[in-house]
């Protein structure tokens, strides 16, 4: 049996540690906030409550089976709702598209409703990338992949990664409408990168949406860190809130310890579950890496009716706004969430105002969180590793890392944001390490 720190609270790390206790190791868990979950955790003020971060998620069988390997089915812990709508796009000319998730006729269909033939453009698009899925799924995302192990990686997941063609390229050459140009880099461009920047099989996403869809939490994504957290007691995780990790301890060229105000914490395993970059140890072997920002977000509880809206609403030009409408409410009222990129030179309600969605007079309540504010919250961002180019993924740690015993899960040890890339690194790392 191994002792094991976890280092950080948010939901790679919590899937990392249930992981790792049901395999038979003892495991602390350390958060420097004052509770678990990260970007999972609501916001609450005056009755109201907001998802702090994601509102809905790609492969939900990602989430089953992180609960599967750690006890009991998740259909036991939390109900998951399938999204028959993953979003609607609303363009500056004054046309908009409703997406459809998990149908190929269904996207046709939709993308047939901004002209002739472009539902077939767009289905062939999305078709491009199942061969780059499979290998990603096979050699990367599945199973722990070694930079520095004899031979290298395998092959084709060589030519995927270090492919010279940008998303930004491939999209030009793949759309000549501005519009299908625009759904496809919208995932990207809402986690904070430029598409000139950023690698083309991350378009790959296309793909994911098309084939598998999307799904929910009933009562939100705060739930679901709710039942990890309490699966977490389950696996009988010792759980540390308000402890401010300083840094790993290493001696005779391994991790021994975790550092902390309050002392150190010996360990045989260490995961780090934040951004590397707060750990002096680990920092100089990500010093070439940026985090991608997250947007300017601010929580509203409204009075009275209000617009129907699908789960998420984007509105492009400079900025682009995105309405996440949901959350908890006082009954006759709403809440919403509305994320901001780009040019922002007027308050974000004024700018939504602009699109024809003016909410200003039924505001009640309202919390502003700038991109700073964010990540001093979590400790991070959640957005994870900006792409810089190709070479980003190679200058990413995880799941293994130069520091024997330290190993890394969250989103800055995964090729994008969010629920399912997150989750598939805690289950690298599980796998990396091994049982007791």
């Amino acid at each position: 049996m191994a002792r094991v720190v976890v280092v950080g609270g948010g939901f790679g790390g919590m899937a990392a540690a249930a992981r790792l206790a049901k395999l038979g190791h003892a495991v602390t868990l350390l958060e420097r906030g004052g509770r678990l979950g990260g970007a999972l955790a609501e916001v609450e003020q005056d009755g109201f409550a907001w998802d702090g971060g994601p509102t809905s998620a790609l492969l939900p069988a990602v989430v089953r089976d992180l609960f599967r390997k750690s006890g009991r089915p998740l259909e036991r812990e939390l109900e998951l709702v399938p999204l028959e709508v993953l979003r609607e796009h609303r363009f500056e000319d004054g046309t908009s598209l409703t997406l459809p998730g998990g149908s190929r006729a269904a996207q046709i269909r939709a993308f047939d409703s901004l002209g002739d033939g472009l539902g077939r453009r767009w289905a062939d698009h999305a078709h491009s990338y199942a061969e780059t899925w499979d290998v990603l799924r096979r050699d990367y995302l599945e199973h722990p992949w070694d930079r520095a192990a004899p031979g290298g990686i395998r092959r084709e997941l060589a030519a995927v990664l270090d492919g010279r063609q940008t998303l930004a390229r491939r999209l030009r050459r793949t759309f000549r409408d501005e519009r299908l140009r625009l759904v496809a880099g919208h995932p990207l461009v809402a986690q904070g990168h430029r598409l000139r920047d950023v690698p083309a099989w991350l378009g790959v996403t296309a793909y994911v949406e098309q084939r598998f869809g999307g799904w929910t939490a009933v009562g939100g994504m705060a739930a679901l860190a709710t039942a990890l957290e309490r699966r977490l007691a389950t696996r009988k995780v010792e759980v540390r809130t308000g402890t401010d990790v300083g840094d790993v301890v290493v001696r005779d060229g391994r991790a021994v310890a975790v550092a902390t105000g309050d002392g150190e914490h010996e360990a045989d395993v260490v995961v780090c579950a934040v951004d590397p970059r707060r750990l002096p140890a680990l920092a100089p072997y990500v010093e070439r890496t940026m985090p991608a920002l997250p947007p300017t977000v601010v929580h509203v509880g409204l009075e009275g009716p209000v617009p129907g809206l699908p789960p998420e609403l984007v509105l492009h030009g400079d900025p682009l706004l995105v309405v996440r409408p949901g959350g908890r409410a006082p009954e006759g009222s709403s809440a919403w969430t509305v994320h901001a990129r780009g040019t922002l030179l007027e308050d974000a309600l004024v700018a939504l105002a602009r699109h024809g969605l003016d909410v200003r007079a039924q505001v009640v309540t309202r919390v502003d969180r700038s991109p700073r504010q964010l990540v001093e919250d979590w400790g991070g961002s959640p957005m994870g590793v900006l792409w810089q180019g190709r070479a980003t993924v190679r200058r990413r740690l995880g799941p293994t890392t130069p520091v024997p015993g330290v190993y890394v899960a969250g989103a800055h040890a995964t090729p994008g944001a969010g629920i399912p890339f997150v989750g598939l690194s805690a289950a690298l790392v599980a796998e990396a390490v091994g049982p007791a």
